[in-house]
């Protein structure tokens, strides 16, 4: 039984393959198009899908995809009734689903192939039941609330409810024109971050402030244990439910128009005009503000959900489960005893959520599939290789480079280790890429946690971003205890914990200026030759943590090894460990 799942014509559109209950393959678009957040049919994710199971696009039996324009019907149709919103806002949503009901021909356009070939019955999962089952269906819980805070799908903008084996049974709803998502969103465009996907530099910049504004931020969203989702905006400062908001889902970076009305600049002040305007006190306590709200109103959410399902176990997605600050304080503002978060919670996830809602849910086979680790993107053989390094021959001697082969993996570790203790910055590609947006150890660049300096480094060099936003700690799993307050795992690194004070001096660069670290606990059974590396480098220096940072410069983390090579190239990055191959400066 194979199953595709998609999440498609929409921002971080991605695919994945199912077989027989298993996960195969899984890719965001972006990643092939080197396009942030792509947005479209993703079909180079899916060629690259249907090539890692060995298979073509006929032999697929089931379609799942993460959007149903007929879920909540009569509330979409209610609320036209009686708000009438704008003919722009109805008439970009019809055009958007009608592509969700032509996906098998536009497939078969994309792919090669006649429609009356393609076997497969299409499903249509409702937005954040594709969310929940992206969380719950591929973890070991065999019971757990679910919850999932996003944006808006489907109507919805949050969803919560309880899952039993193969069974999701949602209790409640948020429905258009709340949610918690989009009111992080306005705030994220106010302080003068306007690309899709800001909100976790509005994250990073909210530890530098003060929550000074927080009866205003209260005034703009409210809980209440009497509403079915939990909690309202006060919609006077939002303009998505009347005007409508701008939106391109097509063949490209997803944008978005501004979502908030004058009553905010009005309550609050004149909004940061972009990059060009410096960020003042009054806006990173704005951000402050804005971090503090959102955990509140989420911690209620959640509250409540442990009240009405009585589990100790939560499955969390949505793309508001992104925001690890707030996940990190879960165990100690909820009586959630264990958490599991997908590594893509946000829309990209909802392809394996719909892939297996439909596998466990509608054609009722049993869960037998646990997503451990997040490798699931395209690897390169040691002959590709070796085939782009000949091609970049030129390139490497005009700029000095040495290139050495290392095929024991004691000793490319060690040599790798050497080079981040003597506070090089190095380029790390090996085996699968991952799936989600963060680099979990086989598309990283990777430095000395120890050296203070390596922020502004990296920054300067590398990443060219804004200084504000912190650098991530790997650490092996069996050392969290000692580094961090809390000792859980967190292998996708979705969990922001507080470093314990007589360590911040040891690992500096990935301590935030708070205190806390957005960790990535490392295990061998996860990552055997990432953990190798952390744990040469632990051997060599007493200190069993790396940086660890996409690689990347201000683009898609790079999936090939050509990718790796021009972005190594282009930047002053010290040395690039390419599979068995180590190119240096």
């Amino acid at each position: 039984m194979i199953v595709l799942g998609l999440n498609a014509y929409h921002g971080d559109a991605a695919a994945c393959v199912v077989v027989d209950g298993k996960l195969i393959a899984a890719a965001e678009e972006e990643r092939f198009v080197r396009v942030k957040h792509w947005a479209g049919l993703p079909v180079n994710a899916v060629k690259y899908c249907l090539q890692e199971a060995g298979i073509e696009l006929k032999d697929v039996d089931h379609i799942a995809i993460n959007r149903n324009p007929k879920a909540n019907i009569m509330k979409k149709v209610l609320f036209a009734f009686r708000k009438r919103p704008s003919l722009n806002l109805v008439t970009n949503r019809l055009k958007n689903a009608m592509k969700i009901g032509d996906v098998k021909e536009a497939l078969c356009k994309g792919l090669g192939g006649e429609p009356k070939e393609l076997k497969a019955r299409v499903h249509n999962v409702e937005h954040h039941v594709a969310h929940l089952a992206s969380s719950f269906l591929v973890s070991t819980f065999d019971e757990a609330a679910l919850v999932s805070v996003d944006g808006f799908g489907d109507f919805v903008g949050a969803m919560w409810g309880k899952g039993s084996g193969n069974v999701l049974q949602v209790a409640g709803r948020t429905f258009f024109p709340h949610s918690l998502g989009l009111f992080y969103l306005a705030f994220t465009q106010y302080l003068g971050f306007p690309k899709y996907g800001d909100e976790y530099k509005v994250m990073g910049l909210a530890a530098y402030g003060e929550p000074s504004f927080m009866s205003e931020m209260r005034s703009i969203v409210r809980v209440s244990d009497e509403l079915e989702g939990f909690f309202e905006l006060d919609l006077d400062f939002f303009i998505h439910h009347s005007e409508g908001v701008s939106m391109t889902w097509e063949e490209g970076e997803p944008e978005m128009g501004p979502v908030y009305s004058w009553k905010i600049e009005e309550l609050l002040g004149p909004p940061r005009k972009g990059r060009d305007e410096k960020i003042t006190d009054r806006h990173r306590d704005i951000a402050a503000s804005l971090q503090q709200r959102y955990e509140e109103v989420f911690f209620h959410v959640l509250n409540q959900v442990y009240r009405k399902t009585g589990c100790k176990r939560l499955a969390l997605a949505g793309g508001c489960a992104m925001n690890s600050v707030a996940n990190g304080k879960i165990f100690e503002n909820t009586p959630f005893e264990e958490v599991f978060i997908h590594p893509a919670a946000g829309d990209a996830g909802g392809a394996i959520g719909a892939a297996f809602y439909v596998y466990n849910s509608v054609l009722g086979y049993p869960r037998g599939f646990v997503l451990e680790h997040a490798y699931w993107g395209p690897e390169f053989s040691d002959e590709k290789i070796s085939e782009q390094l000949s091609a970049y021959r030129k390139e490497l001697e005009e700029m000095s480079c040495s290139v050495e082969r290392a095929d024991d993996e004691e000793e490319l570790c060690m040599k790798t280790t050497r080079a981040i203790a003597e506070g090089k910055v190095v380029g790390w590609f090996q085996g699968r890429m991952e799936w989600g947006p963060r680099a979990l150890g086989n598309r990283s660049i990777v430095v000395d946690p120890r050296r203070a300096e390596m922020k502004d480094v990296l920054n300067a060099r590398i990443k060219r971003r804004e200084p504000f936003r912190p650098f991530a700690p790997s650490i092996l799993r069996e050392h969290t205890g000692e580094y961090f307050e809390t000792d859980y795992p967190v292998p996708f690194m979705l969990m922001v914990f507080s470093v314990k004070p007589e360590k911040r001096e040891i690992i500096p660069a990935v301590t935030h200026v708070d205190g806390t670290g957005r960790l990535q606990t490392v295990e061998e059974c996860q990552n055997p030759l990432y953990y190798r590396l952390i744990k040469a480098f632990y051997g060599l220096t007493g200190v069993p943590v790396l940086l660890n940072t996409s690689f990347n410069e201000n683009e898609p983390i790079v999936c090939t090894p050509k990718e790796a090579l021009d972005c190594f190239l282009r930047t002053k990055m010290d040395v690039l460990v390419l599979g068995n191959h180590i190119i240096s400066r």
